[in-house]
């Protein structure tokens, strides 16, 4: 995740802070100093920063913090909250016009910043709200930008209009406008060009896309990684085209994040989605809260719910709901817990979201282990996946054959997926009695969980 640096030095800083019994405002003052140097390095904007932790120190040097029983939390909880704020507040939510309308988008950004792939993710979350969607192929510079959002938007089941390179984007764009109204589409984004710096006929461009059809939205694309060149390219775009909102792309990579927290103080415009990954389905809302929450090393839990509820074959999840209920729990099951992990991104990203995993190293777990559980749970006839109590010294040498391992894994697995067994059926108990759900969750696992 972007902010890992960041959240692992904010939570020193509160660790620290819970090694004392009461706070002083030297304390705090010691500690803002820190948090001022975290953000510094994660590349947040000097400004912002420094009005950040001022309005923090502020707070967490009144009163009810120097006496409260428990004022390490408070700071926490401060610190967050200013997160909170720094970012926006409220979620910002995008509103459509009715369906009967055509709602246009207009996609701007720099080259590289991910904005063909991101008209085409935008795209696809319209068509699963039940949208239709026009995709406009409006980069004529490069012509491989057209083949990357045709390619993309059919693996989405989305259409685009083209005129191929011979016409102008203006042209392309008023009559993308004309068929999305002939052929009642709901929404049309519009793929606009970007260069590898800003530039006056870029601008002008996009001003008389603008001019020619009525967009509803301006969104512009920024790179995580590029840092305080991101927030740069946001206030140019800003005064001399208009941005409505803001989609930041690649959070999930190996970047200090700092675009993330300043982009919303210093432009003043919202960020609506964030980019967290390579496919096509990557692309959440951005919600503040939960930012913060990840950033200083609370999970992400709703996000991971979410994800679930998306990924999810509610009929597969429904069978092993039902299993549960019963008390039981199959290989078959197990193996549809192992797939609707893989569809969530794998461990890795489901540990990421979720409160007091921060040390957990999900690259250190053999992924080759899943594929070899997988073998081995196909290997089983029918009959052995519904009924483990099957299991017995020749069938599992026929399975270690079939799937290509050593008995031993068999074993393992077998005596592995009993005590599976077990922790589901209390899992299942403390679900009924609105405890943690299957595994982490209540709603997660209204389907049957993860694993």
């Amino acid at each position: 995740m972007a902010f890992e640096s960041l959240s692992d030095k904010l939570q020193n800083i509160f660790k620290n802070l819970r090694g004392k019994g009461r706070l002083s405002a030297e304390d705090v003052h010691d500690a803002m100093r820190e948090v001022k140097l975290a953000l510094l390095e994660a590349d947040v904007n000097f400004k912002v920063v420094k009005k950040f932790v001022k309005e923090t120190e502020q707070k967490a040097i009144g009163a009810e913090i120097l006496n409260s029983l428990s004022p390490a939390q408070m700071v926490v909880k401060i610190v967050r909250e200013q997160l909170v704020e720094l970012m926006g507040g409220e979620p910002a939510e995008l509103t459509l016009k009715p369906s009967n309308q055509v709602t246009v988008i207009m996609m701007a950004g720099l080259q590289g910043a991910g904005k063909t792939t991101t008209a085409a993710k935008l795209g696809g979350k319209f068509k699963s709200a039940g949208r239709r969607v026009l995709l406009a192929a409006g980069d004529i510079y490069r012509p491989a930008a057209i083949k990357q959002l045709q390619v993309n938007a059919e693996q989405l089941g989305l259409e685009v209009f083209s005129l191929g390179t011979e016409h102008s984007p203006v042209e392309i764009a008023k009559a993308a406008y004309q068929e999305a109204k002939d052929k009642s589409y709901s929404v049309l984004i519009i793929d606009t060009a970007g260069r590898l710096h800003i530039d006056e006929d870029m601008m002008k461009e996009l001003s008389d896309i603008k001019e020619a059809v009525p967009v509803d939205y301006t969104m512009l694309t920024v790179d995580a990684m590029t840092g305080q060149d991101a927030v740069t390219v946001a206030e140019d775009f800003s005064e001399k085209v208009g941005v409505d909102g803001l989609i930041i792309t690649k959070l999930d990579g190996d970047t200090r994040g700092g675009a993330a927290l300043s982009i919303r103080a210093v432009t003043g415009k919202p960020v609506y989605y964030a980019g967290m990954g390579e496919k096509l389905s990557d692309l959440q809302e951005f919600y503040p809260d939960r930012m913060a929450s990840r950033i200083i090393g609370m999970g992400d839990v709703l996000s991971l719910i979410e994800k679930a509820e998306q990924t999810a074959d509610l009929e597969e999840q429904k069978k092993v709901s039902e299993n549960l209920r019963k008390g039981q729990f199959t290989y078959d099951d197990f193996l549809i817990q192992m797939n609707q992990m893989k569809k969530m991104g794998g461990l890795s990203s489901i540990m990421s979201m979720l409160p007091g995993m921060k040390g957990f190293d999900a690259d250190a777990v053999d992924q080759s282990q899943f594929d070899r559980i997988e073998a081995i749970i196909l290997s089983m006839t029918k009959k052995e996946r519904s009924n483990p109590k099957l299991m017995n010294p020749s069938r599992k040498r026929r399975i270690a054959n079939g799937a290509g391992v050593d008995i031993s894994e068999v074993n393992r697995l077998v005596k592995q997926f009993e005590q599976m067994q077990k922790l589901m059926k209390q899992m299942n108990g403390m679900r009924k009695h609105g405890g943690l759900g299957n595994l982490f969750g209540k709603n997660l696992f209204r389907g049957g969980g993860i694993f």
